[in-house]
């Protein structure tokens, strides 16, 4: 089950209580004090990993509890800390604070941490106020309590490549025929109901991570068909790879038409997602009158259409090198530093 979207409630543990304890030995007379002081409650720490695509195991379980630390101890001896509490969450994650509605952090490279409530001191022992003028101390500290605090959490896929169009465009069949995933593939509309991730294998040990997302409908920025539910996943996206269906008896409306209806819910749901990278291909190349659409798109878009077909494996290859020049352009090279000597030759 896809879930990318939780609440939660986080609480670190409790310090413990410092100790009141005095020394008592056989033929040691007037043994002074020695209560040790209480561990420190354990944090809640949340980590970034790549075996974690979904927020479902916080769908089911609401709120997370480290230990508390244990009290202090007589013969000076401290209690035991309490273990930090470890959410591991997948890359992508955002975490809100739920009251001040703040974001807390963006967990968007793998292995990033961040502290989500910090654990209670441990209380002092008795040992601790002895004075050359209080030699008898009966004071301990009571153990903080742990900072408690209700999160949001929210799931935006990070993908090279986001896969954008109406429903039955060709984006789960293209996704399919380019990697390993298998989502779900039917001749009806909204066959796709989470978002869906995919690496794509290239030549020279490239590859690329394309991310499937429910087809859109007019409306959707606002909440219709499965709504800007799953638009947030294509921002994090570097390239938007927006399929049309050219060929299909299906289709209901005109190519043109198809294009400008997904880019207007593009643009107004954010206009930083519509500035993005964008390749147009027209899918379903194989089928009759398919080629007639195809060029009737690209005269009414006044831009170049790549053209596919996920059955045959027609302009596959074209498609990735495309994708990858748009995705993962090739870095500038800087000039060294400190800059040679006019004159001189680097070696």
């Amino acid at each position: 089950m896809f879930v990318d979207e939780a609440e939660i409630l986080v609480r670190a543990g409790k310090g413990g209580d410092g100790c009141v304890s005095f020394r008592r030995e056989k033929y040691i007379a007037e043994g002074g004090p020695n209560g040790g002081d209480g561990g420190d409650g354990g944090s809640v720490w949340a980590i970034a990993v790549d075996d974690a695509d979904t927020l479902v195991m916080f769908a089911g379980k609401h709120h997370w509890n480290a230990p508390k630390g244990q009290p202090g101890m007589g013969k000076d001896m401290s209690g035991k800390m309490g273990p930090d509490l470890i959410l591991r969450v997948p890359v992508g994650t955002l975490i809100h604070d739920l009251e001040t509605g703040c974001l807390l952090k963006d967990m968007c490279s793998l292995g990033m941490k961040a502290c989500l409530a910090e654990g209670g001191k441990g209380g002092r022992g008795n040992a601790r106020f002895a004075r050359a003028t209080h030699q008898v101390p009966r004071e301990f500290e009571v153990g903080e309590p742990g900072r408690e605090r209700r999160l949001r959490l929210e799931l935006k896929l990070i993908a090279d490549v986001g896969l954008v169009g109406l429903p039955n465009a060709g984006k789960s069949t293209l996704l399919a025929r380019l990697s390993r995933a298998r989502p779900k593939i039917a001749s009806y509309p909204f066959t796709t109901r989470h978002p869906n991730l995919g690496i794509v294998e290239l030549s020279g040990e490239r590859r690329l991570v394309v991310a499937d997302i429910p087809g859109l409908i007019e409306g959707a920025h606002e909440g219709a068909g499965l709504g800007d539910e799953f638009l947030k996943h294509v921002e994090r996206t570097r390239t938007i790879l927006h399929l049309v269906d050219v060929g299909s008896e299906m289709v209901t409306e005109a190519p043109p038409q198809a294009y400008r209806t997904i880019r207007r819910e593009l643009e107004k749901y954010s206009p930083a997602l519509a500035e993005k990278e964008e390749l147009v291909c027209a899918t379903k190349i194989e089928l009759p009158g398919a080629a007639e659409g195809a060029d009737e798109l690209a005269a009414a878009i006044e831009q170049p259409v790549m053209r596919i077909s996920a059955v045959t494996g027609t302009g596959i290859e074209s498609l990735l090198e495309a994708l990858w020049r748009l995705a993962r352009p090739v870095a500038v090279e800087k000039p060294a530093w400190p800059p040679a000597p006019p004159g001189t030759t680097p070696d």
